[in-house]
């Protein structure tokens, strides 16, 4: 017969021994695990871009924006050459942190025909005053809200940024990206036509 558990034997024992789990432990458990693969499948999700909606592409070429300056910025003058398109605003982190490389891009790739737009989804006074501290080669259109609706029929249903498509030369999405680009994505993009 063994000796009944006291507190100065219980504090001897291995930590897993001296308490069993009880059954609302295990469930409490069962459903964190639940809760964070389910949580985790959701950000999985919201940063795939999703299905191209018919007829998308076509109402891209026939949109024209307002320029930080002014001016008009039509669309269908840039199909027919590989495009990069990509969506940011002044307030997301990523967004700025790419501007600088997506200008490189496009200094060392407009000889080979390549494009490059940003559609800011902002305030026309905040891309103003940002561009003014950080110009860009490529041309700048003020999409506003708009521009997240552009995007959602880009397949980027949760309108988060940036938010970067790639037309090929003759019009059709070629790829998509959610989230900010990086030189690899760059280097592969480069060599579509």
């Amino acid at each position: 017969m063994t000796a009944p558990l006291t507190e100065s034997s219980a504090s001897s024992l291995p930590p897993h021994a001296a308490r069993p789990v009880s059954r609302r432990r295990a469930l409490y458990a069962g459903v964190a695990a639940a809760a964070a693969v389910g949580g985790a499948g959701l950000a999985w999700w919201r940063l795939q871009p999703h299905a191209v909606q018919e007829g998308a592409a076509q109402a891209l070429w026939a949109q024209a924006f307002d320029t930080p300056d002014g001016a008009r910025l039509a669309m269908g003058p840039f199909a027919g050459e590989p495009l990069l398109l990509n969506f940011w605003a002044t307030w997301c982190p990523p967004c700025v942190d790419e501007l600088p490389m997506l200008n490189n891009f496009y200094r060392e790739n407009k000889a080979n025909g390549w494009q490059v737009v940003g559609l800011a989804i902002d305030q026309p006074s905040s891309v103003r005053k940002f561009l003014a501290r950080l110009p860009l080669d490529f041309p700048v259109g003020l999409a506003g809200l708009g521009g997240s609706e552009l995007g959602r029929s880009l397949g980027n249903l949760t309108g988060g940024l940036p938010f970067t498509v790639v037309f090929s030369g003759d019009g059709r999405v070629a790829h998509r990206k959610m989230g900010q680009v990086t030189p690899e994505d760059l280097k592969t993009w480069s060599a579509l036509r």
